[in-house]
């Protein structure tokens, strides 16, 4: 199982309360942190960063908050992970140190699902990942498959 990073998660609770809510309705860091017990700081910090990328837009002033700017059928969650992870957030067995780079025998392997799962990820928007009855938005998902990769390719979404 892949483990989602708990800003990644603290990012879709946000988009979520927001995509349940009207759209004229703000949002706030503090309304996130008191409906779900998340850390302020990291909450905060979270709707600022898709603030600035424009996945939300912010309203200032002690009326203030936040509210959605685009259309998450718009934005894929490969976009919201790189966002808040950075480019780099899967495993690449030929960057960085890895002091058994040259003993393993699984790099080959591990680039190919790699190369699957951000397939996924780039064919997956928020708005189907969020959607409520989400088995069937996923079914939806175009099928995008690695060619040198035969059991994967025998996977049926």
């Amino acid at each position: 199982m892949i483990k989602i990073n708990r800003r990644v998660e603290y990012a879709l609770m946000v988009l979520m309360l927001m995509k349940e809510k009207d759209k004229s309705d703000l949002t706030t860091a503090r309304e996130v942190c008191d409906r779900f017990e998340t850390p302020f700081d990291t909450t905060a910090k979270v709707m600022q960063l898709m603030n600035n990328v424009g996945i939300l837009h912010s309203q200032k002033g002690v009326k203030g908050g936040y509210s959605l700017a685009r259309d998450l059928s718009q934005v894929t969650y490969m976009e919201l992970v790189q966002l808040i992870e950075g480019k780099s957030f899967m495993m690449d067995c030929h960057e960085g140190p890895c002091e058994l780079l040259h003993k393993c025998n699984i790099s080959q392997p591990i680039k190919r699902l790699n190369d699957y799962l951000i397939n996924i990820f780039n064919a997956l928007t928020l708005n189907e990942l969020l959607a409520e009855d989400n088995l069937l938005a996923l079914k939806k998902l175009p099928e995008k498959k690695v060619e040198h990769c035969p059991l994967v390719d025998k996977v049926n979404l």
